[in-house]
C-alpha cells in the first residue's frame, strides 16, 4: 500500500484498521474509534499498546510517534473533568498538547475471527473453530473449538499457563475426565458462560469472572486467566496489520508493554 514519498493521514491508517475490524460492529456501550485527533492529521509513525496510559503518551512523544493505537479506549465513559491528577485526564492532555492522534480497536477487534478471541484459540491450537456468540452479520464475541486430541484436565491447565505466560489463574473445580472442546473469550467474559456451556465445551477460558460463576456443573469448568493476559496478543496483531500496509512507517510496540493494573503477590 505504501508509495514512495506519499504523505499519509490518520484517516488512511483508520481505513486499514476498520477494514480489519469495522467500527460499526462495536458493542453499543463501547467507544472504539478515533477519540483524539483529526482524520486529516499527517502520520508517519505509530506506537502500539494495550492501554493508552500517560506513560504510553510520554513514550510516543519521546519516539516521535504521530499516532497511538491501543485496544482499550482512552475515553471510555463521559469525562466530567480533564485534570492531570487523573490518569485518563493526564493522557488526554498530553496527547492533545503533543498533537498525537489516539485510536482504539476495542470490541471491534473482539468481534472479528482474527482478533482477540481468535488469537486465544490459535495459542491453544484449537481446530474447527467458530464464533461462540455469532451475530447476524457473521461477527461476534468469543470462540469455541476442539483440541487436536483430548487432554487430561491437569495437563490442559498446565498448557493454558504455559501458552498465556501465567503466574497463576483462577479456576472452578477441575474436571475428572479429559478436555476435548474449549470455549474462550478475551477480556470480561462472564456474559458468555451460558453460551460456552451450550456449545458443548468442557472448559471456558476468559477473564473477570465473579465468585458465584465458579459454582459450575461437574462436567464444566471455568478458567479466569486475567483480562490483560487474555487480550495482550491483539497488540501484535494490530502492529503487524499496520506494518504490512505501511512498510515505510516507523511502527513500534511500547517498551512499557506491561500496562496491567493488576499485580500478583
Amino acid at each position: 500500500m505504501q508509495q514512495e514519498n506519499h504523505i499519509y493521514k490518520v484517516k488512511d491508517v483508520v481505513r486499514v484498521l476498520e477494514d480489519f475490524a469495522p467500527l460499526g460492529i462495536q458493542e453499543k456501550w463501547d467507544n472504539s474509534g478515533l477519540c483524539i485527533g483529526s482524520g486529516e492529521d499527517k502520520v508517519s509513525s505509530v506506537l502500539f499498546g494495550l492501554d493508552c496510559t500517560p506513560e504510553l503518551v510520554d513514550e510516543a512523544v519521546a519516539c516521535g510517534a504521530d499516532m497511538i493505537i491501543t485496544h482499550h479506549p482512552l475515553i471510555f465513559g463521559g469525562l466530567r473533568q480533564i485534570r492531570p491528577e487523573d490518569p485518563v485526564g493526564s493522557a488526554v492532555m498530553k496527547a492533545i498538547r503533543a498533537g498525537i492522534a489516539v485510536y482504539a480497536a476495542h470490541t471491534t477487534a473482539d468481534k472479528v475471527v482474527e482478533g482477540v478471541s481468535g488469537a486465544m484459540a490459535r495459542k491453544l491450537g484449537l481446530q474447527q473453530v467458530s464464533i461462540l456468540d455469532e451475530e447476524a452479520d457473521g461477527h461476534g464475541l468469543g470462540m469455541v473449538g476442539d483440541l487436536p486430541e483430548p487432554m487430561d484436565c491437569r495437563l490442559f491447565l498446565e498448557k493454558v499457563k504455559e501458552v498465556f505466560h501465567l503466574q497463576s489463574m483462577r479456576a472452578s473445580r477441575p474436571l475428572e475426565g479429559k478436555v476435548s472442546r474449549v470455549a474462550l473469550c478475551g477480556g470480561s467474559g462472564s456474559s458468555l458462560i451460558r453460551n460456552a456451556m451450550n456449545s458443548g465445551a468442557q472448559v471456558y477460558v476468559s477473564g473477570d469472572i465473579s465468585y458465584h460463576h465458579f459454582f459450575t456443573p461437574a462436567d464444566f469448568m471455568i478458567l479466569d486467566i486475567g483480562h490483560y493476559e487474555s487480550e495482550i496478543e491483539i497488540v501484535d496483531i494490530l502492529f503487524s496489520l499496520i506494518k504490512k500496509n505501511f512498510p515505510n512507517f516507523a511502527v513500534r510496540i511500547t517498551r512499557n508493554i506491561y500496562s496491567n493494573p493488576i499485580f500478583y503477590f
